[in-house]
């Protein structure tokens, strides 16, 4: 009986695990199959779904430039345009730990200076280690601007203080991975123009200049350069203003900016401003920002002005402006109120005379109201200044004054302005007069004790070169200003009439040897002699 229960129970266990591992087999086969006509469900979900989608596939078209693009007014004229870097050698000063800070702000617009960084640990280990020291290493100091070209030969219209002073300047074009040095050709500080070459040895390509008169407040522009040194960077706007002057506190009479909003950033200074027309109306010059950056507000000079700027300088080196010797502040002289007090319907109250001017010798005085210039109208400053600027020198101009309200008339001799403006206009000479004429360039005045304790040349005898003209034969033979000419050709030079006597015998073609004393930087005077052939072209 006993074996018998056991036998029972024995193949109920067997029982019971064959039909556990039936249970374990058969949920894995559903499970196996469930995951399969899942799958296949969802694949046939997607075919369907793929099946049912009729969509066309993109294509790339080919380009078609937009109708209201500036591309094509881009195209003509950024070729022209170059990116300037300038050089400028900066001899170290013993004991001085100022800093230098990049330029930029609310005044100029131009140039990209880059300065010492102050937060720079290496930097003040050189300045603790070289100052005080004579053999201190010189600095360099660098800029970027922009240009454009306006003759072929290369011929490059930018702003002054892009290049002013620089040891330097190297001009590169876009796309053109040479970099050319370039010479300076002239300069104007009251534009703030001056116009550089380079020799490519090609034809290289141009910009043209219209006529800013044509634009109008509201027009659409362009404005091309390099800001931050970002070669060929267009930017658009439109002129917001015309005739601004005044601008960073500026009094230059002869700067009369159009006013923008096409961003103009340091490194613009230089650039063009260009009209839809594709001609330049401008040259970008300053910006108005308190972050150095742009802020929306951007000047360039007007086209016309830049014109005659530096066709002035191709065919003279200088720009020579006309000037009578009156003074005005223009706002207090075209005051409605004194005007009508002063019995003048229109006109421009002068303030000053200069002593020896053509406009004391003409009768003029402080407080005429100068009414007219050669018959027309006087409203503005510009319309007292520009027909006597632009007159040529030595002409007559007829000036229609009111004076303790009668109405007069008189007739003054244009001089040119340098003379009778000379410390105004930067020049050493106080007479106007006394300057000998710009032989060679090179302008020259009387060594006077008191200009020769000013230069560091006492007891010294000669004439004081006060000028040389850009790229002039003075120029070649580096002339500098406050060298004293003490020979010519083993001639002593003394004084003016010794100076003229010995220039007025050169013949083009003659060599000739200048003696000069010049003053060096540790305060000894040298003797250098400059020699050269005298050109054909010597006045």
């Amino acid at each position: 009986m006993g074996q018998q229960v056991r036998e029972i129970f024995g193949w109920a266990r067997r029982r019971k695990l064959l039909a556990s591992g039936f249970l374990v087999l058969t949920l894995m086969v559903g499970i196996l199959i469930g995951s399969i006509v899942s799958g296949r469900t969802s694949a046939m979900k997607a075919m369907s779904t793929f099946a049912k989608n009729n969509a066309t596939p993109l294509s790339l078209p080919d380009p078609v430039p937009s109708s209201a693009s500036f591309s094509g007014i881009v195209s003509r004229v950024e070729p022209a345009v170059v990116n300037i870097a300038t050089t400028q050698v900066l001899e170290k000063k013993p004991a001085i730990h100022k800093r230098r800070t990049p330029q930029g702000g609310g005044g100029q617009g131009g140039g990209q200076g880059y300065g010492n960084d102050q937060d720079d640990p290496m930097q003040d280990f050189f300045d603790r280690f070289f100052d005080g020291r004579q053999d201190a290493p010189p600095q360099a100091e660098r800029s970027l601007g922009s240009g454009v070209i306006v003759d072929k030969r290369g011929y490059v219209l930018t702003n002054n203080h892009v290049v002013e002073q620089a040891t330097k300047i190297q001009v590169q074009l876009d796309g053109d991975p040479n970099k050319y040095t370039a010479k300076v050709i002239g300069v104007d500080e009251d534009t703030d123009l001056a116009v550089i070459k380079i020799e490519a040895a090609k034809d290289l390509p141009t910009a043209k200049l219209g006529n800013s008169d044509g634009v109008n407040v509201g027009d659409w522009v362009l404005a091309i350069g390099s800001p931050f040194g970002l070669n060929a960077t267009v930017t658009a706007g439109i002129i917001s203003a015309k005739d601004r002057g005044g601008i960073g506190g500026s009094n230059h009479q002869f700067q009369r900016f159009l006013q923008t909003d096409a961003a103009i950033n340091p490194g613009n200074s230089g650039g063009p401003l260009v009209d839809l027309a594709g001609e330049v109306i401008g040259i970008n010059t300053a910006i108005i920002t308190g972050s150095r950056g742009y802020e929306g507000v951007g000047f360039a000079l007007p086209s016309t002005a830049a014109i005659n700027v530096y066709n002035q300088i191709i065919a003279q080196g200088r720009v020579t402006r006309g000037s009578i010797g009156v003074s005005f502040q223009e706002e207090l002289g075209t005051n409605a109120i004194t005007l009508k007090e002063l019995g003048a319907a229109n006109g421009v109250v002068i303030m000053g005379v200069e002593a020896g001017s053509p406009a004391e010798k003409a009768g003029l005085k402080g407080g005429d109201v100068i009414t007219s210039v050669n018959g027309k109208p006087v409203k503005t400053g510009n319309d007292l200044v520009n027909p006597i600027a632009q007159a040529p020198i030595g002409s007559k101009v007829k000036i229609d004054y009111v004076r303790d309200r009668a109405a007069k008339e008189t007739t003054a001799v244009v001089e040119d302005r340098t003379r009778v403006f000379p410390t105004s206009a930067g020049h050493v000479g106080d007479a106007p007069g006394e300057a000998a004429p710009a032989e060679f360039g090179l302008r020259v005045e009387s060594l006077t004790p008191d200009r020769a304790s000013r230069v560091g040349m006492d007891g010294q005898r000669g004439v004081l070169v006060v000028d040389v003209d850009p790229a002039s034969f003075a120029d070649d033979l580096n002339f500098a200003r406050g060298d004293v000419i003490t020979e010519i050709n083993h001639a002593p030079v003394a004084s003016m009439e010794d100076y003229k006597a010995a220039v007025g015998k050169l013949k083009p073609g003659e060599n000739v040897v200048f003696k000069v004393l010049r003053r060096a930087d540790n305060d000894h005077t040298l003797t250098v002699f400059l020699p050269g052939v005298v050109p054909a072209d010597s006045k």
